[in-house]
């Protein structure tokens, strides 16, 4: 059985698959195991665990009875989650990250208040979903 693994509901899948194939062996090790651009469903494993997946949202909310709902809040709202990737260089991931249709929050940071030898940067997935990348 897989441990707990993170399944991102997305709308646009051909852009967040072309992002996360992109990005997820260079950062994590995982491959791609399931899917293609088309969807509706990716995954990507380390060591034959599933690390992430991608599901269609509009299947996902069909299939739980939520499909008349809004997909997006009215109004912004601050972040209520962020998936965090520990990488070896913080600048370089952030530079493939960018390559690859993200988009830039904050560019590499010393946190030395967040922990010792802590760098980061912030950006955003296709769909806007926050990403930290982290060295320490």
């Amino acid at each position: 059985m897989d441990a707990p693994y993170h399944r991102l509901l997305v709308a646009d899948f051909p852009a967040c698959y072309g992002f996360y194939r992109a990005v997820l062996t260079p950062l994590t090790g995982a491959v791609p195991v399931k899917g293609s651009p088309d969807g509706p469903y990716a995954t990507w494993d380390l060591d034959d665990r599933a690390v992430l997946s991608l599901f269609d949202r509009g299947l996902l909310a069909a299939a739980v009875g939520t499909a008349a709902l809004p997909a997006e809040p009215a109004a912004a709202t601050q972040d209520g989650a962020v998936l965090v990737f520990r990488v070896e260089d913080v600048g370089q991931a952030f530079d493939l990250c960018l390559r690859h249709g993200g988009r830039p929050v904050v560019g590499p940071t010393d946190r030395p208040d967040w922990g010792p030898g802590l760098r980061t940067a912030h950006l955003r997935d296709p769909e806007g979903r926050l990403i930290e990348l982290q060295s320490y």
